[in-house]
């Protein structure tokens, strides 16, 4: 079986990636953002990315939540067969819930959308949540309260998906590739070779 082909990235590219994102996704207007960890590593994209949404003339920070959803590793208590086909949550909104959602513009935020298995999985299960919540609240309030949810990526692969989005949801990607595999910097043991090998593909390119 011959090597997938690869697509290396350095911190700079993902951060100017996400830079030239921002301005798209500040219609938005995004006052939380949810990081998805676990096999996807959203936390890097989305503390740049606020950076880069902060308004010049606050004070304060976008803050940053954070799940686990795992789709391709091998966790305690997961069978081979659950991997890749069954999204799994390692970690999920704090002691307040999804309380902390209401009346927010939420964006989610994730390194890359392959199968889109794992961004279904979390708008579903966010929305739920917020559902419930709701119910708490006098019917009168529940619409101004309902969370407005949006997604950034900063990988889109071409590909036909096996996941599906509300057809009403705002989706951004920082960039479309084809189905090829993604060498991320903060996944690189060695820093110094990852960079040069990018150096190098960007050369040929």
């Amino acid at each position: 079986m011959s090597e997938p082909e690869h697509l290396r990235m350095t911190y700079n590219d993902i951060h100017k990636l996400i830079r030239a994102s921002a301005e798209k996704i500040a219609d938005f207007k995004p006052d939380m953002l949810i990081a998805i960890g676990g096999g996807r590593v959203g936390f890097f994209p989305a503390r740049v990315l606020r950076t880069f949404l902060k308004h010049p003339d606050s004070k304060k920070n976008i803050p940053i939540v954070a799940i686990g959803l795992s789709l391709y590793e091998q966790l305690p208590g997961t069978t081979a067969e659950q991997i890749g086909a069954e999204v799994v949550r390692t970690q999920w909104l704090g002691p307040e819930g999804a309380k902390i959602l209401l009346g927010r513009r939420a964006l989610i935020v994730d390194e890359v959308d392959d199968s889109r298995k794992t961004l279904q999985y979390a708008i579903s299960e966010l929305e739920k949540d917020v559902e419930k919540e709701l119910l708490a609240l006098p019917e009168s309030e529940r619409d101004a309260q309902r969370t407005k949810f949006a997604i950034f990526v900063v990988h889109n692969k071409l590909k036909a998906k096996l996941g599906s989005l509300p057809a009403d949801l705002p989706y951004y990607a920082g960039e479309n590739v084809e189905d090829v595999w993604l060498d991320y910097p903060w996944e690189a043991t060695d820093i110094e070779e990852h960079d040069r090998l990018a150096a190098q593909q960007n050369a040929r390119a």
